[in-house]
């Protein structure tokens, strides 16, 4: 049996694959269409969930310092770089991680000055559903915009076999 650990590797896997399906989906975008402000609403939620991403990797102590939210400005071609450094970093990171770790509480200081704990493991879940959420508002941007939307669901990533 896979270990909590390694299902969090795998979900990570395919937000790996959901990235690069999205980053080619954003590109469909006709260029007539790329002066919308619907096109850079959808480039900022795509840039947002890549912040989110380092900010908890900040917090966990393995990004040295805590961008911002909401990155402004960022245009497509901006995006590839920034995906690829946030995975090799959060791929490093989870290669590190076992079943104890993920139990493990950590502290960080939010930018309000609060401080908080949490488990490992509620972070990791709150980023994979996080994804999950401004994906979905990529992909209906995308839509709107006349580009052609790529089903991202897990169900589909996963490669099923059909049994007869």
């Amino acid at each position: 049996m896979k270990t909590l650990a390694d299902r969090f590797r795998r979900w990570y896997e395919y937000e790996r694959d959901c990235t690069a399906k999205t980053l080619a989906m954003l590109d469909t975008v006709p260029a007539e269409k790329r002066a919308d402000p619907l096109f850079q609403k959808a480039i900022d939620k795509f840039a947002h969930m890549d912040a989110a991403r380092l900010r908890w990797l900040h917090r966990l102590g393995h990004w040295p310092e805590l961008p911002p939210a909401f990155p402004p400005g960022l245009k497509l071609e901006d995006l590839p770089a920034r995906f690829a450094a946030t995975e090799a970093a959060w791929t490093k990171f989870l290669a590190t991680v076992d079943d104890a770790a993920l139990v493990s509480p950590f502290e960080w200081k939010a930018p309000d000055g609060n401080r908080y704990r949490w488990e490992i493991e509620g972070a990791l879940s709150t980023l994979n559903g996080h994804a999950h959420y401004h994906r979905g508002q990529v992909v209906t941007c995308v839509t709107l915009l006349g580009g052609k939307a790529v089903d991202t669901d897990y169900f589909f990533w996963c490669h099923l076999t059909p049994l007869g």
